[in-house]
Formats: structure tokens, C-alpha cells, sequence
């Protein structure tokens, strides 16, 4: 049976978790102590917060973890009634084991309304002798302080390219890959720290060939090359409006990218440009608004066609210099 990958490779215990070596050896010392406070993962996605909770429950009721860890996810019923209903009926359902509680993960917990975050606050104050909560969160500043004060706060990094590589290395040789050097960097690329986004990049370009090069995971991907991104940046910079646009047709057809991927690929060439920071700084700032306005609703072709000829218009003032 064929299986996602991510799935299939997730660690299962807290010493296989890569690039979050800190947090790993704070959890370990509550596996120890048989015993943990009410947690809050915050950081982006793909950086191992799931794992770890599933790890810690792994760690902490051994065999019998499923039946002592619970998972819901926010974003699909993130409001009061949720909290009052379903979240509630876990926490006071009884656990099953020596422990004496049992875990509740709440993965997405920004999404909450601060109604149901107020609700959620008195769950977890009264159940807290039969149930550990969890929460995950991309934004920790989208929790209400009085959650964040009864929680232990665990902070997750991008994962570094090395651990990144090492993981990736060890799906190649259990799936028989060969996985080129330009292959490997355009995985670390396309990941920008997300373990999830590139695991699943490898997936699809595996489907095709077991040897993966840097061009198929690009496709496989949606992503855009980072070559083709700066060579973009800088013919709008030469004040080539009309081969710009070209190039910007390349990316939004071949590639299928939205008008967002490339504004966010744009952002991040733009620190690999060879002119002097002042310029960077107009840059990065016309980049920010474009990217509000898509955002917002704005027509893409009209917001990136701008975007490019401000670049043009800061091109001429750079070159007068």
C-alpha cells in the first residue's frame, strides 16, 4: 500500500526529531519526571510540533498512547461551542493507565476566537488533574496572554539546511533514490525550513523518477527556480520592461505559480542583488505592498506588472548614480 511520506517517516520518538535539539531535551525531562504542565508550540509549520507532541505522548504512555492522547484540529471549528462541546467532553473523559491524565493536542489554536481561547482557559484550570493540553500555533501573539501564562511556552526554529539534508538523505536510501547535489539544494530551497514542504516535494518528483534533480522538483513543486527569479529582478532593473514581462509570463505559465508565489520568490532574490542596501530597502517595501494587495483581492497581473515596473523606475534612478 502506498503511503504519504510524511506519515510514514515521522519520527516516533523524541531522538529521532531533527533540528530542535533544545526543545527535545526539555521534553525528555518531563518523559523522566512521568509528568508535564499544560504546553504551547508555537512557531511555522513544518518544524516539528506535531511530531513532538506525538513523540512526548509516545514517551510518556508507551504502548497505550493512543488511547490517552487526543487530537483536534482548530481551524475546522474554531468557535466557542467547540470548546464548550467536544474539547471539553475529552478533558473530562477519564484516563485510561498509571499516569493519571491523559494529553490533548489543539493543533492550530491561533484560529480560536478569543471567546472560545477564554473558554478553553477554564477547561484547562478545571480538568487540569485528568487532562494535559498542547496547543500548536504559528502566531503565539494570536493567543490570548491568560493561555500563555498558564503554559509552558516551546518556541520552533525553520529547521537548518543540515538537518534538513540528513532527513532527506535517510528517505533517498529507504526508498532508493538518487538524489543529485543540485537536487539536494533545491530541495532545501523549496523547503525554506519546512521539513513537511519538502518531504512532499521529494514524494511527487519520486513518482516520476528515482532520480531526482533539481528540475523535476521545481515542477513537482510549483516553486520557482531561484536563477530564473534573479534573472527577472535584474532585467527589470536594466530597464527591459517588455522582456521582463516575459519572464514573468515564464514563471506564471510554465511553472503554474500564483501571483503570491512570486511575489514571495522575489522576496527572497532580492537580498542576493548586488546593489547598495538603500535601494534593497525601496525594493523590499514596494515588494511588501504588492503582496498586501494580493492579499486584499487585487487583480495579480496588474499588482506583479506594477511591482516590475517600479523595479524598472529604480533601475534608471540606480543607474544616473
Amino acid at each position: 500500500m502506498k503511503e504519504i511520506w510524511v506519515e510514514k517517516y515521522r519520527p516516533a520518538k523524541l531522538d529521532e526529531v531533527v533540528g530542535q535539539d533544545d526543545i527535545v531535551a526539555r521534553l525528555k525531562a518531563y518523559v523522566r519526571a512521568g509528568n508535564l504542565p499544560h504546553l504551547l508550540f508555537a512557531g511555522p509549520a513544518g518544524t516539528g510540533k506535531t511530531t513532538c507532541a506525538i513523540a512526548l505522548a509516545r514517551g510518556l504512555f508507551g504502548e497505550d498512547w493512543k488511547m490517552n492522547f487526543a487530537e483536534t484540529n482548530a481551524s475546522m471549528d474554531r468557535g466557542i461551542e467547540t470548546v464548550r462541546g467536544d474539547i471539553k467532553n475529552m478533558a473530562r473523559t477519564a484516563p485510561i493507565g498509571e499516569r493519571g491524565f491523559k494529553v490533548i493536542f489543539l493543533d492550530e489554536a491561533d484560529n480560536l476566537t478569543p471567546e472560545a481561547q477564554a473558554a478553553l482557559r477554564r477547561t484547562m484550570e478545571t480538568y487540569t488533574r485528568t487532562a494535559r493540553f498542547i496547543l500548536s500555533c504559528n502566531y503565539s501573539s494570536r493567543i490570548i496572554e491568560p493561555i500563555q501564562s498558564r503554559t509552558a511556552v516551546f518556541r520552533f526554529r525553520p529547521l537548518k539546511p543540515e538537518a534538513i539534508k540528513a532527513y532527506l538523505e535517510r528517505i533517498g536510501k529507504e526508498e532508493k533514490l538518487k538524489i543529485t547535489k543540485e537536487g539536494m539544494d533545491a530541495l532545501v530551497y523549496i523547503a525554506a525550513g519546512d521539513m513537511r514542504k519538502a518531504v512532499n516535494a521529494l514524494q511527487v518528483a519520486a513518482a516520476i523518477d528515482e532520480t531526482i534533480d533539481e528540475d523535476a522538483l521545481y515542477k513537482a513543486a510549483s516553486a520557482a527556480r531561484p536563477e530564473l527569479v534573479k534573472n527577472l529582478i535584474e532585467v527589470s532593473l536594466g530597464g527591459d520592461f517588455i522582456k521582463a514581462r516575459d519572464a514573468l509570463d515564464h514563471l506564471l505559465i510554465e511553472y503554474g505559480l500564483s501571483g503570491e508565489e512570486v511575489v514571495r520568490a522575489i522576496h527572497r532574490t532580492v537580498f542576493d542583488l548586488s546593489v547598495p542596501d538603500e535601494f534593497k530597502v525601496r525594493l523590499i517595501d514596494r515588494i511588501g505592498e504588492a503582496e498586501f494587495r494580493l492579499v486584499e483581492g487585487s487583480n495579480e497581473r496588474i499588482q506583479l506588472e506594477a511591482l516590475l515596473a517600479h523595479f524598472v523606475v529604480a533601475g534608471q534612478e540606480l543607474r544616473k548614480r
